[in-house]
C-alpha cells in the first residue's frame, strides 16, 4: 500500500495516484477477446464448451443448468442464507418498483405527443462467479428486469473450477428471482454467446452485469451489435474520514473491496493523524489469516492508498479526483461533507454504514446509482 502525507509530498502526488490509470494490458486483452468472439460466433456451443474447460473448469460437461441441478442447490443452501436472499429480493424489489416508468401521452393545441415505455424482450446478464459466488449480483440484475417486465432473462456465470457446476447460492438466487435460463459460461465467451446466440444459448437484445477485464472488453467490442448497460471497471472504494472515525471500521471496510480481485482500488483519505498512523497496523492484523488473504495483499499492493490530507476541503477535492464506485463518508458531520462531493457512485453516510451492508439489502443496487443512505447498524 502506498502512503502519502500531502503536507510532506504535496497534494499533486496524491492526485496522481488517485487519478484513473490507463491499463497497459488493454491491447493484449482486446486481441484475446476479439479471437474469442470470432470463435463463439463461428462454432457456437462447441466453442463454449472448449473455452469453458480451458478457462473455468476442466470438469465442465454441459452448458445449460437443469431443473435437477437447481433443485439440488436448494438442499445445499443454508436456510439462513436462503432467507437472506429472499429478504434482499424483497428490499431490492421495493426500491426499484418506485423507479418504474409509465408511458404517457399529452394533448396540447390538438397535437398529441409523449413517450411509450416498453420492456426489453430478452435481456442477458452476467454474474461473476469464478473467484467467489455473487448471488447479490444475480439479484441486482434480475429483480429490476422482472419489475420492468422483461420478457425473458438469460443468466450466464462461470462454473466452479473443482466441480464444473454453478455454486448453489447462485442457482437459488436465480430461481428465487424467476430466472429460468441459466448457463455455465464465463468470461468473454459468455458475452459473445448472449450477443449472437448459439444452439443452446438464446440471443439477447441487451446485456448487463459486471465482470472482469475480459467481460468488460467483450461488452465494449460488441456494443452497437447488442445493447449494454456500461463497461464496468475494477471494484473501488474510497473512505473519507476524520478523527471521529474508528480505525477498525475503516480497515474492515477497505478490505471488503480489496478481497474482490487483485486489481481492486482501495483508498483512505483522512485528516486524522491518529487514523493515518494506526491504519497500516490494523490492516495488517485484519488481513493476516483472512479467507482471501493472498487476494487482499495483492490488491493492497497494487491499488491500496492511504493519504493524510491538510483539511477536509482538500480531502473532498481528492475524493472527487478518484471518483470512486463506493464512497464512505466517516466524518463528524457527513451531511456537510456530502455537499462537496461531485463524483461518486454509491455514497455511504456515517460510521455505521459499510459498503457490504449498503450494496444490496437496502435496495439501491443498479450500477452508478447515487445512494446517500442514513446510518445503519453494523452487523
Amino acid at each position: 500500500m502506498k502512503i502519502i502525507d500531502t503536507q510532506i509530498q504535496g497534494a499533486k502526488a496524491a492526485e496522481e495516484l488517485l487519478s484513473p490509470k490507463y491499463s497497459e494490458s488493454a491491447g493484449r486483452i482486446s486481441d484475446t477477446v476479439k479471437g474469442i468472439i470470432a470463435d463463439v460466433r463461428r462454432r457456437g456451443d462447441e466453442a463454449l464448451l472448449e473455452l469453458g474447460r480451458r478457462f473455468d473448469s476442466p470438469h465442465l460437461s454441459s452448458i445449460r443448468v437443469t431443473e435437477e441441478e437447481t433443485e439440488a442447490a436448494y438442499s445445499a443452501v443454508d436456510p439462513g442464507l436462503l432467507e437472506a436472499i429472499r429478504q434482499a429480493i424483497r428490499n431490492v424489489g421495493d426500491f426499484h418498483a418506485m423507479q418504474k416508468q409509465k408511458s404517457w401521452i399529452d394533448v396540447k393545441d390538438g397535437v398529441i405527443y409523449g413517450q411509450t415505455v416498453t420492456p426489453i424482450e430478452r435481456v442477458g446478464f452476467y454474474a461473476p462467479g469464478g473467484l467467489a459466488p455473487y448471488p447479490s449480483t444475480v439479484i441486482m440484475c434480475a429483480v429490476p428486469g422482472r419489475i420492468a417486465g422483461v420478457g425473458r432473462m438469460i443468466m450466464t456465470t462461470p462454473a466452479q473450477r473443482d466441480t464444473g457446476t454453478i455454486h448453489p447460492a447462485m442457482l437459488v438466487a436465480a430461481a428465487e428471482c424467476g430466472v429460468k435460463d441459466v448457463f455455465k459460461i464465463g468470461g468473454a465467451q459468455a458475452i459473445s454467446a448472449m450477443a449472437f446466440g448459439t444452439e443452446t444459448v438464446p440471443k439477447a437484445d441487451k446485456i448487463v452485469g459486471p465482470g472482469n477485464a475480459f467481460v468488460a472488453e467483450a461488452k465494449r467490442q460488441l456494443f452497437g451489435y447488442v445493447g449494454i448497460d456500461q463497461i464496468a471497471g475494477p471494484s473501488e472504494i474510497l473512505i473519507l474520514c476524520d478523527d471521529s472515525a474508528n480505525a477498525e471500521y475503516v480497515a474492515a471496510d477497505m478490505l471488503s473491496q480489496a478481497e474482490h480481485a487483485e486489481d481492486s482500488r482501495c483508498a483512505v483519505v483522512t485528516t486524522s493523524q491518529r487514523i493515518f498512523e494506526e491504519l497500516p497496523a490494523v490492516l495488517e492484523r485484519q488481513t493476516a489469516g483472512a479467507l482471501r488473504e493472498k487476494m487482499i495483499r495483492a490488491s493492497l499492493d497494487s491499488g491500496g492508498l492511504l493519504v493524510k490530507c491538510a483539511d477536509m476541503e482538500e480531502g473532498v477535492r481528492l475524493a472527487n479526483v478518484f471518483a470512486p464506485e463506493h464512497l464512505e463518508l466517516q466524518t463528524e458531520s457527513p451531511w456537510d461533507t456530502l455537499k462537496g462531493i461531485r463524483n461518486a457512485g454509491a455514497i455511504m453516510i456515517g460510521h455505521q454504514t459499510p459498503v457490504p451492508v449498503c450494496d444490496l439489502p437496502p435496495g439501491p443496487t443498479t450500477p452508478c446509482l447515487p445512494a446517500a443512505l442514513p446510518d445503519l447498524p453494523r452487523l
